[in-house]
């Protein structure tokens, strides 16, 4: 499946290649990832993200949800529009899961939500899913005005422990159907990869699927390869980590920060044949500082 390879990022600013109107084109409505420990490191958005900048807030076992009101609240407050996680398994009842979204809605003013499983391991209660999640009505009830539903381009072993994609090829099918009724927008987030080939493949295959939701593409920002090695191994990231792991061979490359730069090119030249493609933006995961990937994001735009 390599058809591509992400490639560092040295001298990359001096390719004419990764400068072109394409590429800007795709980097428009780029979202950016936080969590309530690296937003406060933050003095103010406003100085370092595009106006608009679609901010989705990580919530991971053990955060409280006051930290995460408190900072969906902040950066709403700075004028950016805040896309909470919702984590099904971290969440005990139907009871809790109403308290959480009246809180985003009421004091934090979001109005936008990443509805997804949550990667641990034991459930805290009766929902296992995103579907569990938007069953339950809750959303659309409080007035969510858009959803975003996670996408995984090389498969998920916790989804498909067998391998194959037919678990969450049928999830993402509901997903779709579900979108038909619902009353927000509906768009999907993927997990980050580091090759453009298969990413082109699974959206294609999404597509002759009857998926017509449009993908957020996730992409790590500029990132020292050990880190981005470790996040990736990590998060699950499936057969295009080798990209990584051969890079990490040459010894003399380890600290030469790797960026999505030259990926995104690709894939930016493929959407310019390809005006249909469901690939339709760019979310990044600041593994290596948000100021960093906002800094690369400036430059490319």
């Amino acid at each position: 499946m390599a058809l591509f390879n992400l490639r560092a990022n040295k001298g990359a600013a001096d390719k004419p290649e990764l400068k072109t109107g394409a590429l800007s084109a795709l980097l428009e409505g780029t979202s950016i990832e936080v969590m309530p420990r690296t937003a406060a490191k933050i003095e103010s958005f406003a100085e370092i993200l595009p106006a608009g900048t679609r901010v989705y807030v990580a919530h991971l076992d053990g955060t409280p949800i006051d930290e995460m009101v408190e900072t969906v609240k902040r950066i709403t407050d700075e004028g950016f529009p805040v896309m909470p996680h919702v984590p099904a398994r971290i969440i005990d009842s139907r009871a809790t899961l109403e308290t959480w979204l009246k809180r985003y809605r009421t004091e934090a003013g979001a109005e936008q939500a990443l509805v997804l499983a949550g990667g641990v391991p034991t459930v805290a209660g009766e929902f296992t899913s995103s579907i569990d999640l938007l069953k339950t009505g809750l959303f659309d009830e409080l007035g969510f005005k858009r959803l975003h539903v996670a996408g995984h381009p090389e498969g998920n072993k916790d989804i498909d422990p067998k391998g194959g994609t037919a678990v969450v090829d049928e999830a993402m099918l509901w997903k779709q159907n579900f979108s038909k009724n619902s009353d927000a927008e509906m768009a999907i987030a993927t997990q980050f990869a580091f090759e453009s080939g298969p990413i082109i493949a699974w959206a294609e295959r999404l597509q002759a699927m009857g998926i017509t939701l449009p993908i957020h593409l996730g992409v790590a920002g500029p990132t020292k390869l050990q880190t981005l090695i470790k996040f990736a191994i990590a998060c699950g990231v499936g057969p295009s980590l080798s990209v990584l792991q051969k890079r990490a061979m040459d010894l003399t490359k380890l600290l030469v920060p790797f960026a999505p730069t030259e990926m995104l090119a690709e894939i930016a030249a493929y959407k310019t044949s390809h005006p249909d493609s469901l690939l339709e933006h760019v979310h990044l995961f600041p593994l290596g500082g948000i100021k960093t990937s906002a800094t690369w994001l400036s430059e490319h735009k």
